[in-house]
C-alpha cells in the first residue's frame, strides 16, 4: 500500500491521543503507554498544564484548543464526531486572512513556508458553512489581519455557547456508545477493586492492632472479601448508584469504608 504522508499520520495520531485523554478524564480509563503512536509527545504537552493530575477538576471545566489549518471541512468534522461521541461542546474559530497578508507574514518568519504552499492552501481552504452543514452552526469567522483581543466578546460568547450546549450523540453512534460505555464500566470496576483492596488491607491492619484471634482474623478476611465481591458485582450490573457531584473513588471509599468498619467493629466488640 502507498505510504501515508507524514502530516496525515500526525493528524491521525493527535486525534487518537486526544480520544485517549478524553477517556481518561471522562471515564477514568487507563492512559496508553509509549506503544501508542505520538503519545509521549502528546503527554509532554499535557503535563505542563496539569491535565492528568489526580486532583483535576470536573472535565466539563476543561477547554481543549486544536490549533491547525483544518483547511478541509472533513478534517474539522472528525473533531466534531469526537465531541459528539463523548457529548462535549464543539465550536470553530476561523481566522480569515487575505493572501497578501499571509505572504507578508510568511516573509517575517524565521523559517518561512514555501510560497507555493500558501497559494495552494488559499485555493483549498474551506470556510465554515453553517447553511450547508448543521454541525458548523457554532462557528465564528474573524479577520486575522485585524487586531483580535484575547478577551474578545464574540470569542467568549462562542466558547460559552459551546460549553453550555454539548453535542448530543447521534443515534447512529449506538454501537460506538456501547463500546465506550463498556470501557468506562470496566475501568470503574477496576478502580473500585483497587480502592476496596486498600480499604480491606487497612481494616485487617486495624483489627490486628486490637488483638483479635487468628481464627477470627481469617473469618474477618473472608467476610470482607465476600462483601467486596458482592459490591463489585453490583457495580458491574449497574446496581450501585453513582453520586451526581463527586467522583467514583470518593463514593466507593465512603460507602465501602462504612461497611468494612461495621464488620470490623463486630469482631472487636465480641
Amino acid at each position: 500500500p502507498p505510504q501515508v504522508p507524514g502530516w496525515k499520520r500526525s493528524r491521525r495520531e493527535v486525534l487518537q491521543c486526544l480520544e485517549c485523554l478524553l477517556r481518561a478524564l471522562l471515564c477514568g480509563a487507563p492512559l496508553p503507554g509509549p506503544e501508542q503512536p505520538g503519545w509521549l509527545r502528546f503527554l509532554r504537552c499535557c503535563l505542563p498544564q496539569a491535565l492528568l493530575q489526580p486532583e483535576q477538576g470536573a472535565a466539563e471545566q476543561l477547554c481543549l484548543l486544536l490549533d491547525d489549518n483544518f483547511y478541509y471541512q472533513s478534517m474539522r468534522y472528525e473533531v466534531y464526531q469526537l465531541a459528539r461521541r463523548y457529548s462535549l461542546g464543539f465550536c470553530q474559530l476561523f481566522l480569515e486572512c487575505p493572501l497578501e497578508c499571509c505572504l507578508q507574514r510568511n516573509c517575517l518568519r524565521s523559517d518561512p513556508v514555501p510560497e507555493q504552499t500558501i497559494h495552494l492552501m488559499a485555493r483549498k481552504i474551506e470556510m465554515p458553512d453553517p447553511k450547508k452543514n448543521a454541525w458548523e452552526q457554532n462557528s465564528l469567522i474573524l479577520r486575522s489581519s485585524d487586531f483580535i483581543s484575547e478577551d474578545n466578546e464574540e470569542i467568549i460568547n462562542l466558547l460559552t455557547t459551546a460549553l453550555e450546549n454539548p453535542v448530543r450523540p447521534n443515534e447512529e453512534d449506538t454501537e460506538q456508545k456501547e463500546a465506550d460505555r463498556a470501557i468506562c464500566a470496566a475501568s470503574a470496576v477496576h478502580q473500585a477493586d483497587q480502592t476496596c483492596r486498600r480499604i480491606i488491607s487497612q481494616a485487617m491492619k486495624d483489627a490486628r492492632g486490637k488483638n483479635i484471634l487468628p481464627s477470627e482474623m481469617k473469618s474477618l478476611a473472608e467476610e470482607l472479601n465476600k462483601m467486596k465481591a458482592e459490591f463489585l458485582e453490583d457495580l458491574k450490573q449497574g446496581k450501585t448508584l453513582k453520586p451526581q457531584n463527586s467522583d467514583l473513588a470518593a463514593s466507593i471509599t465512603s460507602s465501602f469504608q462504612y461497611e468494612a468498619t461495621s464488620i470490623v467493629n463486630k469482631y472487636i466488640l465480641k
